[in-house]
């Protein structure tokens, strides 16, 4: 914790008059259930990330992605699920799942600067007929995050913009950040050779990511 003075918000009020109250429009886009639109966006989207916290506060935020159209089950407009992939089987979020249902989920299009925000309490299911329907690559999903919907809404570009994230102009992934293999022989796995490493993280990586 740094030493140097800092002037900090505590309450409500004082974030309120440092900010401001949020317009009418934007109070009022909050919708409880999916329409038509936003099933358009799920359906387009392949990537979202899922946001959870412990019982006592811990937080996690995961990455999902599966092809679009794949990534979410729409069940009706108050329910949606996601597919569990094989992984690292960490499974941090799903344990904070367990200790506290409340998620938040923000879907992205690959090129677009605007998401859809999905806020709601989840539960995890380990089989359901609706399995049939999320194979992907012969794989059938052993594990699902049901999501019962609170909110719903689309949220603005403008982080997109300061980032540029989608400029290929600001793309730097040989820049100054190691390849990943790299990173996990100093942080992680430094008894494996950086040449296994490679070899790990190489062209047959992407073969596995559904075995």
């Amino acid at each position: 914790m740094t030493t140097e003075p800092l002037t900090e918000i505590t309450t409500e009020a004082e974030l309120t008059a440092l900010l401001g109250e949020p317009t009418a429009a934007v109070r009022g886009k909050v919708r409880s259930a999916l329409v038509d639109r936003d099933r358009d966006w799920l359906a387009a989207s392949p990537f979202c990330v899922v946001a959870t916290a412990s019982a006592s506060g811990e937080c996690d935020a995961s990455p999902k992605g599966d092809p679009a159209g794949q990534l979410v089950h729409v069940i009706d407009a108050r329910t949606i699920a996601l597919a569990e992939r094989p992984g690292n089987r960490r499974a941090d979020g799903y344990r904070n799942v367990l200790a506290n249902p409340h998620v938040g989920l923000n879907f992205l299009i690959p090129g677009r600067g605007d998401t859809l925000r999905i806020n709601g309490r989840a539960r995890l299911v380990s089989d359901a007929p609706f399995f049939d329907e999320m194979v992907v690559q012969g794989h059938r999903p052993v594990l699902a995050l049901l999501v019962e919907i609170d909110e719903v809404f689309h949220h603005c570009q403008k982080a997109f913009l300061r980032s540029g994230l989608w400029d290929p102009e600001t793309w730097d992934p040989n820049g100054t950040v190691p390849r990943r293999a790299v990173l996990a022989h100093e942080l992680d796995r430094p008894d494996t050779s950086l040449e296994e490493l490679d070899a790990y993280y190489g062209p047959s990586y992407a073969e596995g990511i559904y075995r």
